[in-house]
């Protein structure tokens, strides 16, 4: 989802899709927004997950104090300069994160087992988009606080020397290469996959998840739809 459109999220849950990714880091999710989007999609029954504005630890507190069930980190680079942020997702001793009363907590006092389950819970996704993750991949998945990775393919290609992402032989084998790397560690990876080839590829490598719809597509695809189906819309009037 492009912003907190609660219409499209019953929607969304309406056609049965149980994970939500909300991407906040290019979009206008204003606070209170964002928290009101988070319960209304838990109630529904969606896990959320949150792409955050930048890899920086006070995004991912704030995410995390939300409930999401979930952090996507942007713009990481190599490990040693993205550790402080990916330890923000976990209490300690594991990481850093700081408690806060609240959502996250669902408003009661923690009990014993509170911060283990919760550092079971939450999980946290670096993106591997820059040539930098891609070369520290295998550290990253290494680290700890670390539960997967969420590969971007358009920055990554742009970043790797391409001129663009087109899923084309150099694209698939920089995706294999991540795809290993996760599954020697254990560890699942996603991938937006627009089109059939690439859900395909997700699919054939492994990938726990692939993001295969985005709000502004789908709003585009299915207004040319109607468009389409409009007798004689072709050089003639017709209104949204």
């Amino acid at each position: 989802m492009s912003t907190p459109n609660l219409d499209l999220l019953e929607i969304v849950a309406a056609q049965g899709l149980r994970t939500l990714v909300c991407d906040v880091e290019h979009n206008a999710f204003a606070p209170d927004r964002r928290e009101a989007l988070v319960v209304a999609a838990r109630a529904m029954g969606l896990a959320v997950y949150f792409k955050i504005e930048a890899p920086e630890p006070v995004h991912v507190q704030r995410a995390a104090d939300l409930g999401v069930d979930g952090v996507i980190i942007p713009h990481v680079g190599r490990l040693a300069g993205a550790a402080a942020t990916l330890a923000t997702a976990k209490y300690p001793p594991l990481g850093s994160r700081s408690y806060a009363a609240g959502r996250s907590a669902r408003f009661a006092p923690p009990d014993a087992d509170f911060f283990q389950r919760s550092n079971r819970a939450l999980r946290c996704l670096p993106m591997i988009e820059t040539a930098e993750a891609f070369a520290d991949v295998e550290a990253i998945l290494a680290h700890d606080c670390v539960d997967g990775i969420f590969i971007g393919p358009f920055d990554l290609a742009l970043t790797r020397g391409r001129a663009g992402y087109g899923f084309t032989e150099a694209d698939q084998a920089d995706l294999a290469r991540l795809a290993q790397a996760a599954r020697a560690a254990g560890k699942p990876w996603w991938l937006p996959a627009w089109r059939p080839a690439e859900q395909a590829f997700a699919q054939a490598q492994g990938a726990e998840m692939a993001v295969v719809a985005a709000e502004h597509d789908i709003m585009a695809r299915g207004l040319r739809q109607v468009l389409a189906a409009v007798p004689g819309a072709e050089g003639a009037g017709a209104a949204a």
